[in-house]
């Protein structure tokens, strides 16, 4: 995914060698607490992105943050076959399968992207076309998102804006 091409690993070394682990927080008390805290880029809570495929950094379906995750799929994207080339020609191939927990993608899926990528892709549309562009879920799009990019942009590729004006 996109934490090979910037160089970055999910777990870093000195996690991997401590006693804990980068999922010891899924175990964590208030772990559901966090889900039902975490709010979309619009301010209301988070809706899931997609449960077939199942995605998200954490695959609980849900883009949120978490420290581990060096990527950042904050962002939930309907992918377009355009998308998927644009990123396999930039080193991130999403559409070829890594089971179990990487089913690949086809044109149509919801998934959690990184935020890095989403925006090379809009910065890539005058060259590449509109349509390289991944639509936006808002309603599933995590608000650390609008740390990287506008709500405005952000509104110009969602599907579901009748969510935002309400």
């Amino acid at each position: 995914t996109c934490d090979r091409i910037y160089g970055r690993n999910k777990i870093n070394s000195r996690t991997r060698h401590n006693t804990t682990n980068a999922f010891d927080s899924y175990y964590q008390p208030d772990f559901m607490q966090n889900i039902m805290a975490a709010r979309n880029v619009l301010g209301k809570p988070l809706q899931k992105c997609s449960t077939s495929p199942v995605t998200g950094y954490m695959r609980d379906g849900y883009c949120r943050a978490d420290p581990t995750d060096g990527g950042r799929h904050t962002l939930s994207g309907i992918v377009s076959q355009k998308f998927l080339d644009f990123s396999k020609k930039r080193g991130n191939d999403l559409m070829t399968p890594h089971p179990p927990s990487f089913p690949g993608l086809k044109e149509g899926d919801r998934w959690c992207l990184c935020v890095s990528r989403w925006v090379e892709a809009y910065e890539a549309r005058n060259e590449e076309g509109e349509e390289v562009v991944p639509k936006v879920v808002l309603e599933s799009t995590e608000e650390s998102t609008l740390k990287s990019v506008k709500l405005d942009v952000l509104k110009k590729y969602a599907v579901d804006i009748e969510a935002a004006n309400s």
